[in-house]
């Protein structure tokens, strides 16, 4: 019992002394201790390394459309509503008469950041009060602090509720995160990162290009699948819909949901993994790094 107060009192301590780094170093001791070397922020060269610098010197339009609500006016403008998943209500406080008011399922979910998002299938198997305390616990949460990405600050935390989508087998989609490098004037270069089972326990990783080639490479803590999957009926509509959403961007990830050959937006994303994920082969890092400086020659037309 001893000994277990005292790791709680060094974790506590430990936790305090990161609070105090400043932000350029506390993300390069974390760059090192994930991607295995210091950054270089001044001449960046990797792909991490870029999203390092992102997070020190955010773009003003970052905290707004990383605002998970409030980048539903941006998509709107940019796509229609069709492309937004249907909200069921941001309340100013949850109370037992917006549960009471909730449907059968839905999402529940916090703007502010990542990995705030609760599937509920069935409401009957929940309780207020358990939602309740994760809300509180997500909306106590200073995400900025996690990784020092710096727009995130600017976004005051909200709660939302959106339709829990499914495909006509009933299961959730898959998502189709398209990182859409503006290195060339035409189009951008795009890589789908496809991740499946996402909430099940047998979540997968690929990498594929605009043909839907399945790439040898690997993001952060996302494990390749053997076989790669069939590609979606609607591989040309779903890169549109990434390029579209892209415009005026050097660089993002669009986030997409596809059930049944549909199209929902996710999120933007401008600072994937906090520029700490380790990418397989760490080549890549370098390759994708070269993305946001240098005119590309690759195509990015599906043939």
């Amino acid at each position: 019992m001893h000994t277990t107060g005292n790791h709680v009192l060094r974790r506590q301590l430990k936790d305090e002394l990161k609070a105090l780094l400043p932000d350029i170093f506390f993300l390069s001791l974390l760059h090192r201790k994930e991607i295995g070397r210091f950054p270089n922020l001044l001449r960046p060269r990797t792909y991490n390394e870029h999203i390092l610098k992102r997070n020190l010197r955010p773009d003003p339009r970052y905290a707004r459309l990383s605002d998970k609500l409030a980048v539903r006016d941006y998509v709107s403008s940019v796509l229609g509503e069709a492309f937004l998943v249907p909200l069921i209500a941001a309340p100013v406080e949850f109370t037992p008469a917006v549960f009471d008011g909730l449907p059968d399922s839905f999402v529940m979910k916090a703007n502010h950041g990542s990995s705030f998002v609760k599937v509920v299938h069935d409401k009957s198997e929940v309780s207020f009060d358990a939602l309740q305390h994760l809300a509180s616990r997500w909306l106590s949460t200073n995400f900025y602090r996690n990784a020092r990405e710096r727009h995130y600050k600017d976004i005051e935390p909200r709660l939302f509720f959106e339709t829990l989508l499914l495909d006509s087998r009933g299961n959730i989609p898959a998502d189709y995160k398209v990182h859409c490098f503006r290195c060339n004037p035409e189009r951008p270069l795009m890589y789908i990162q496809h991740i499946s089972d996402r909430f099940g326990p047998d979540t997968r990783g690929n990498i594929y290009d605009v043909n839907w080639n399945h790439l040898d490479l690997a993001i952060g803590e996302y494990v390749r699948s053997a076989v790669p999957a069939p590609p979606p009926a609607n591989l040309t509509a779903l890169l549109e819909t990434a390029a579209m959403l892209s415009e005026g961007f050097d660089y993002v990830r669009v986030d997409l949901y596809v059930p049944d050959d549909e199209i929902y937006f996710g999120e933007l994303t401008f600072t994937p993994g906090a520029g700490v994920a380790p990418m397989f082969p760490d080549q890549m890092d370098f390759e994708w790094g070269e993305f946001f400086a240098s005119p590309v020659r690759h195509s990015t037309t599906p043939e």
